[in-house]
């Protein structure tokens, strides 16, 4: 099948040409960039020399070859809206990566983003695309919103107890770190080497444009209203998202239970590995991965449950789970393109 990506030179769009290049069930026939249209590929991003050969084109639909079935939307927020519509109308299937088509209510993105969604009528027809909890209604999709990559942390620590029904919604803090890639490729001051290095900093407390989405998805779970703190920080790294969550169980838990409900919710997912009791996960042993380590332990003297887990921002918090998204609408292997051993 031939695919085309939208956005390929931001560090998400640089992961799915890699990542797709040796896929064995696509080709990669289209790849788009505003700025670098023109460029051989390899010219903006060096480590594709000899192994892609194509050009950047303008991120015009009529450039899209007609043999193109599917697209993945690498661009910003805000801008995927502008035409997926169009690629809808043209019979293309979508996976979109941008936060365009996550939420259910159009008000939320006046409240979180800023911008009035010129195409609300989409929004259920959308299907999230995390596999672990969505696996069923991929099959033969339309349109995928890929999740946030904070999403997909918090998400997978927290699924198998929402999907219980054994969580208190009112004592659950989730503290995430991540590393600078996640900020994008465009350059801002604040990114810059000398303004992050050697320091750990919090940022946007309580307001967080990913919160919404991942209660979203919590309380469909769950069956409940749900409202918790997410407050993200930025590290001096370029890879990785640490979550880690605090809760209280509904009726206090027991270490056995919470083992259970993990093994069972995550029966058969080739990308969750849960780690043994000795382990708690770490950024470096995902880098480079489709993989999600998950751990947690009871603090006995608080009563809470403290979860941790562990993603590569760039691949199952992205590139890579766009990758096993496709993978599940086009009917391959879910492990195709994705069996990569981290890197160390």
């Amino acid at each position: 099948m031939k695919v085309a990506i939208l956005g390929a030179t931001g560090y998400t769009g640089s992961e799915l040409v890699r990542l797709l290049h040796q896929h064995p069930g696509v080709e990669l026939a289209f790849i788009s960039s505003r700025g670098d249209a023109g460029s051989p590929y390899y010219r903006v991003h060096p480590q594709f020399y000899q192994a892609v050969g194509l050009a950047l084109q303008p991120p015009a639909l009529e450039l899209i070859p007609d043999a193109v079935e599917l697209i993945f939307c690498a661009l910003p927020h805000g801008r995927s809206v502008e035409v997926v519509p169009a690629l809808l109308d043209a019979g293309k299937q979508v996976i979109d990566l941008s936060a365009d088509f996550r939420l259910r209510d159009p008000g939320l993105y006046k409240d979180w983003y800023g911008w009035t969604h010129s195409a609300p009528e989409l929004l259920e027809r959308a299907v999230y695309g995390l596999p672990e909890i969505n696996r069923e209604a991929l099959p033969g999709a339309a349109l995928v919103a890929n999740p946030g990559c904070f999403p997909t942390g918090a998400l997978l620590a927290l699924a198998p107890l929402a999907a219980a029904g054994v969580v208190d919604w009112a004592s659950v803090v989730i503290d995430a770190k991540t590393g600078v890639s996640g900020a994008g490729r465009t350059a801002r001051p604040a990114f810059h080497f000398p303004e992050c290095a050697e320091s750990v900093k919090a940022y946007r407390i309580g307001d967080h444009q990913h919160t919404p989405e991942i209660e979203q998805i919590l309380g469909e779970l769950s069956g409940e209203t749900v409202t918790l703190n997410f407050t993200p920080h930025l590290v001096p790294m370029i890879r990785g998202i640490l979550s880690t969550v605090y809760l209280r169980l509904q009726g206090g838990g027991t270490p056995e239970q919470v083992a259970g409900l993990f093994g069972e919710f995550y029966e058969g997912d080739p990308f969750v590995r849960l780690l043994p009791a000795e382990q708690l996960p770490e950024t470096r042993y995902v880098r480079g991965s489709n993989c999600c380590d998950l751990g947690w332990r009871f603090d006995r003297r608080s009563g809470r449950l403290v979860i941790v887990s562990a993603i590569d921002n760039l691949v199952k918090g992205a590139a890579g789970q766009a990758v096993q998204n496709m993978n599940l609408l086009l009917g391959y292997s879910e492990e195709s393109g994705l069996a990569q051993v981290p890197l160390f």
